[in-house]
């Protein structure tokens, strides 16, 4: 039961939000303006406070070894497969990797963690893996494409970490707890109470989403032919979001088993790298898809589904290693 008490604020707060906008209580814009405000301002904050005071060193080098393997397999395949099966464009291909393999690894990880594995010592090291290794290439691959010409452009990419929020408040973060710098204590706790906002909006902003993508009674959406490209604010094509789907709640956790395997992992550690493989998609791709302006139906519905459907992965890898 405490399990499944992990997962209860996160669906409760996205109904809030498909509510309040099927209500009209948050105006048409809400879902751009709360994505906006977690992107830019609730998002940094979380990440600079959590990598500022997370430690630097003592790093379970084999375990996070298999819990990469496993997100660079999904996520690449995910990345290529959003071509090769649905004719996705190029811009939207990063959200498909990323939606088919970046964890929940911060207020869905820290309880699953903490009840499954009794500390959050690796997870933290997956937030890391995550922040500063797979969310660059995500954000750099989604810049190169938000340009028309969708060229490579060395000044444009060389200079995304001072216009891109999330990763300038995520190196400051890795900067400050490498230096051991610590904030006066009145920006620390504004930046608390800025931070406390990330999750909550990011989830009222996720069901305000689903309402406005949802298809009209009238007017029902069409989905895609096979092989013809998607176009922005489409629905997921039939079949995509299972793809998505399997490949976050079953291939990652598989995965990541069998990479832990091959590395000699004792048995705690096998079931840590399985679990964290084994959490939903993070809310993080839909508030990156919006930011862009693409993939965002395949990314909101993403998050809902494996989101759901994760408990059955996670409860099944605690019975066969716990």
């Amino acid at each position: 039961m405490s399990l499944v008490s992990a997962f209860v604020p996160i669906w409760i707060l996205t109904a809030i939000g498909y509510a309040a906008c099927r209500w009209g209580l948050l105006g048409e814009a809400a879902a751009s303006v709360l994505g906006r405000f977690v992107f830019h301002l609730a998002m940094p904050s979380a990440l600079f406070l959590a990598l500022s005071r997370m430690p630097l060193s003592g790093f379970a080098g084999r375990s996070l070894l298999a819990f990469g393997v496993s997100t660079a397999a999904v996520v690449g395949f995910g990345w290529v497969g959003a071509s090769w099966l649905f004719g996705r464009e190029p811009g939207e291909r990063p959200i498909w990797g990323m939606a088919a393999g970046y964890v929940n690894s911060a207020n869905l990880g820290i309880p699953i963690a903490t009840q499954v594995l009794g500390n959050v010592s690796f997870l933290a090291e997956v937030v890391l893996l995550q922040v500063l290794v797979v969310t660059p290439v995500i954000l750099v691959a989604l810049d190169r494409h938000s340009d028309p010409a969708g060229r490579v452009r060395v000044r444009r990419i060389a200079s995304l970490p001072v216009r891109n929020p999330v990763i300038l408040a995520s190196l400051l973060g890795v900067a400050c707890s490498a230096a051991g710098l610590h904030l006066p204590s009145t920006a620390g706790a504004s930046l608390t109470l800025l931070s406390g906002a990330a999750v909550p909006a990011a989830l009222v902003a996720l069901g305000a989403s689903m309402h406005r993508t949802a298809p009209s009674p009238a007017k029902p959406a069409k989905p895609a032919k096979p092989g013809e490209l998607a176009k922005p604010g489409e629905l997921a094509k039939p079949g995509e979001l299972a793809v998505i789907t399997a490949l976050k709640l079953v291939a990652q956790p598989v995965i990541a088993y069998a990479a832990g395997l091959a590395l000699h992992l004792s048995a705690p550690q096998l079931l840590a790298v399985v679990v964290c493989a084994g959490l939903p998609t993070a809310q993080n791709t839909f508030i990156f898809s919006q930011e862009y302006g693409v993939g965002e139906a395949v990314a909101n519905r993403t998050v809902v589904v494996t989101t759901t459907l994760s408990l059955a992965t996670l409860a099944t890898a605690a019975a066969l290693l716990g």
